[in-house]
Parts: C-alpha cells; sequence; structure tokens
C-alpha cells in the first residue's frame, strides 16, 4: 500500500469479488456506515442511513476482517486526505483494458457522503464512456440536485430504502430498491429480485427486491418487515417522541409563575400550595 507523505495510496483500487466476477463487474468500497479511522478521526459515510444501519450486511463477516477493514479505511483516507489525487489514481487505473465494456460497482458499502465526492465519480463516469458505473444510494436529496438533471449516460442509479431520506422516494416514479426478508415476501409484494444478478437492480423493472442476508440477529431485528416497513415505523416513534416533547415544553410553560406580580414571598409559597393541592 504505497504512501505518498502522509496519504496512504492503496493500490489497487478496485477489487472483484466472486459474485461480482460472474457478471464482470468490480467493486469500490468504503467502510460502512461511521466509526473511528487509525488516526483518530471519525467518519460518517452513509450520512442518510437510516434503520438499515441496524441491519447491514456490510458491518458483519468478512467486512469485518482486520486485512479487509484496514483496505476500506485506507480508501477513504486517500479520499477524504487528497480527492484530486484519489480522482486521477481512480481514472489511471480504468485505463487498463480490461475494463473496457465492464460494469463498476460504486460502494459495495458505503455511499456519497458529500457533494464533491460524488461529484468527482461523475467526471470519473464522463470520462470513461467506455464503461459503466453503478450504485445503490440513500442519498437521495444529494442525486435529485447533482445527478438528475444531467446524468452521464453510463452511470445508473437505485434509490434504496431504509434511510432517513425515504419519504422523498415515489416508487411510481424512482427506481428504487427494498430489503425484504426472502424471495417470497418479493414475490408477494410483486417486486422483481435482483438476487441471480446484481445489475438487475439498475436493468431491471423499477421495483427491486432484496433478499435479507440470512444472518440471525439481523433477521430478529427485521421482524418479517420490509426496510420500507421498518423505516417508516421508526420515523413515526420519532415524530410521536418529538410531539410529546413538544407538549410537555407548553405544559411546563402555562404552569410557570412570574413571582414578581405576588405581593409577597408569603403569598406565592400560598400560591405554590394551592396549585399543589
Amino acid at each position: 500500500m504505497p504512501a505518498s507523505g502522509n496519504v496512504r495510496r492503496p493500490s489497487p483500487l478496485l477489487t472483484q469479488n466472486s459474485e461480482m466476477r460472474q457478471i464482470g463487474a468490480w467493486n469500490w468500497s468504503l467502510p460502512a456506515w461511521a466509526g473511528r479511522l487509525p488516526d483518530g478521526r471519525t467518519f460518517n459515510t452513509c450520512p442518510s442511513a437510516g434503520i438499515c444501519a441496524q441491519a447491514c450486511y456490510a458491518r458483519h463477516g468478512t467486512y469485518t476482517w482486520p486485512v479487509v477493514r484496514a483496505k476500506h479505511q485506507a480508501n477513504l483516507m486517500f479520499v477524504l486526505d487528497d480527492l484530486p489525487g484519489w480522482e486521477a489514481a481512480m481514472l489511471a487505473e480504468l485505463e487498463a483494458a480490461r475494463f473496457c465494456g465492464a460494469w463498476i460497482r460504486i460502494h459495495d458499502a458505503g455511499d456519497f457522503f458529500s457533494d464533491a465526492y460524488l461529484q468527482a465519480w461523475l467526471r470519473i463516469c464522463r470520462a470513461r464512456p467506455d464503461i459503466h458505473f453503478y450504485a445503490y444510494t440513500k442519498e437521495v436529496a444529494r442525486f435529485r440536485l447533482l445527478v438528475e438533471p444531467e446524468p452521464p449516460p453510463n452511470f445508473l442509479g437505485v434509490y434504496s430504502y431504509g434511510g432517513t431520506q425515504d419519504a422523498d422516494l415515489s416508487p411510481e416514479s424512482d427506481r428504487v430498491a427494498d430489503v425484504f426478508p426472502d424471495e417470497a415476501a418479493i414475490a408477494a409484494a410483486g417486486w422483481t429480485s435482483q438476487e441471480a444478478n446484481d445489475l438487475l437492480a439498475v436493468l431491471g423493472p423499477h421495483l427491486v427486491g432484496v433478499p435479507a442476508n440470512r444472518i440471525p440477529r439481523y433477521l430478529k431485528r427485521m421482524a418479517g418487515r420490509r426496510f420500507s416497513e421498518w423505516q417508516a415505523e421508526s420515523d413515526s416513534e420519532s415524530a410521536a417522541r418529538k410531539n410529546r416533547r413538544h407538549l410537555r415544553l407548553i405544559v411546563d410553560d402555562s404552569n410557570s409563575v412570574d413571582e414578581t406580580n405576588l405581593p409577597n414571598r408569603a403569598s406565592a409559597k400560598q400560591f405554590e400550595h394551592r396549585r399543589a393541592a
């Protein structure tokens, strides 16, 4: 993992697991969600994550192995410390003949955590029109602003449920992906599963079903719900808590007493006694 100054430069940047190899795709990964880097900095690569953080496949299994975690952290540090250098390095790596006509999945873990980072990827896509790029994202507002007006022709995206911006998604007009408890639940909802080929998420029908990973504790948390249902419940509970806090503030304010308007301290004590009674 060569370094230039204080900036760690992982190489190669793109990897390929057995699932991606079968469909001719490569991965770019960051650490999932939030944590602390080896140099002490904290990060959040998924700022719009909601309930998905409680059942994220990229926070389990091989993703937690020290070597894998170190690789993803090095990727993130490269982006944070030298975004132009990272962009140049990615473009240089994509010059290899093996990537011509290939698919690049942006973010096997992580998301487009800033405008500058997303814009760097858009420039990369436009610079390599012979390569196909795709991504799942929960950064709805950021994509509405920076991608939807003029997307690169070779970049396809799918919005995924389970984030704090779910309410801004429309299954009627947006390509959306939802995590279901299993294949039977996907079929019952009338959605199309991407299990056979991850590219179906961006090339198949616009309602994309993703079967949940068979991780017992995550399945227990899902409790038979889709991510969209779980997030909607979480949003409703959060709104109810805020409403209760607001009502308590109103009640406390209505019971306040300005003792300066009472005749004397004794009268104030008598007032408090009567109110308590």
